[in-house]
């Protein structure tokens, strides 16, 4: 399974329940245990409490380091879990949940399967579909590096990152019912007032920092060479946005579908 820092997981995540009607069909007014796999730094974990406040609930991840940050955080209960063998018995949850987890699993099937051996109502999985974003940007380079970037990350990075509605097919093998999927658009914008978080993005294009962390990836995916260019195709972007910054002329728009796929067990 891939790692992520708590800087790249709050810097891809930020503001996206900022609307919850997505997670309507969770039912969470009605639960009563919810285990979120795969919680990361807790960030869906604290909107489930805030939605279900009558409830217990768990957040369970691999990584003890970003364990450490959702701890800081709240004092829900959160445990160190491998997704594909999950340390509960059956039926210990009436909603099993995950965010952005299995499109970073080689075997997603296996985790879908372990979420309904443990729930004994809902299962339900947020999952992007990367190969359907969009961005828009006054540099006129951007939108096309960053597509180029994409589609080259989907090519090397081992799983499938643009799992999409094919959740629902692993849900349905999975034996479960009732499936349910509502389109998620998280949109982040950046626009004047600029925030410490665009600043230091920007930053990050134009030190190249920000392709270099999905460098593995990519060099497998490009020719020979080829990375080499498209990272300074990608620092001359970012000089470009900080330029646009400085003048107040800067403006993004990103938008990442997700599914919000539910079934019951």
């Amino acid at each position: 399974m891939r790692r992520f820092t708590p800087e790249y997981l709050n810097r891809t995540r930020r503001g996206m329940w900022a609307s919850r009607d997505a997670l309507a069909d969770l039912e969470l007014d009605s639960r009563t245990r919810i285990l979120d796999v795969g919680c990361g730094t807790g960030q869906l974990t604290r909107v489930l409490a805030e939605e279900a406040p009558g409830a217990t609930v768990v957040g369970a991840d691999a990584d003890l380091g970003l364990l450490d940050v959702a701890r800081r955080e709240t004092d829900l209960d959160y445990c160190a879990a491998d997704a594909l063998r999950l340390p509960f018995p059956d039926d210990a949850f009436d909603l099993v949940v995950c965010q952005a987890l299995l499109i970073n699993l080689p075997q997603p099937a296996v985790a879908v399967r372990e979420f309904a051996r443990v729930s004994a109502d809902l299962v339900a999985a947020v999952e992007p579909d990367n190969a359907d974003v969009g961005v828009a940007s006054t540099v006129d380079a951007e939108a096309d590096l960053e597509s180029r970037v994409r589609s080259a990350y989907i090519e090397g990075v081992g799983t499938n990152v643009a799992l999409g509605k094919r959740v629902r097919q692993l849900f349905g093998e999975a034996g479960l019912s009732d499936l349910r999927t509502r389109r998620y658009h998280h949109e982040k914008r950046v626009e004047p007032p600029y925030s410490a978080a665009d600043l230091e993005s920007a930053r990050r294009k134009a030190s190249g920092t920000g392709i270099a962390d999905h460098e593995s990836e990519l060099r497998s995916a490009l020719p020979e060479g080829a990375y080499a260019d498209l990272r300074r195709d990608w620092r001359s972007m970012g000089r470009d946005v900080i330029e646009q910054m400085g003048a107040d002329e800067y403006e993004r728009a990103e938008v990442v579908p997700f599914d919000v796929t539910v079934g019951r067990v």
